[in-house]
């Protein structure tokens, strides 16, 4: 694998993982205040905003949404939830 390909692959990787966390924390916003409907949008902004705030990653994960990146966009379930993360520990969210 060249090294083009193989930086390539390392930015999808932790942009993915960036989106994960969100996903994360998202959903714990989403529970703290009691699983209401209508407001996933709201938990997604706010959860983006306070996971990038002192992340190093905060510009290429704002970068590659901005190009349209074909990595997870932001949806939610029938029932308001955001998508399950498989470990909680990569994602580390408080």
């Amino acid at each position: 694998m060249d090294h083009d390909t193989r930086r390539k692959k390392q930015q999808e990787l932790m942009t993915e993982l960036i989106e994960k966390k969100i996903r994360l924390h998202a959903q714990h916003l989403y529970d703290q205040r009691g699983q209401g409907e209508g407001l996933a949008l709201q938990d997604w902004v706010e959860a983006e905003s306070q996971v990038l705030e002192n992340s190093i990653l905060a510009p290429l994960y704002r970068k590659s949404r901005a190009a349209g990146s074909p990595s997870q966009e932001f949806a939610t379930s029938e029932g308001g939830q955001f998508p399950a993360v498989e470990s909680c520990s990569e994602a580390g969210a408080s």
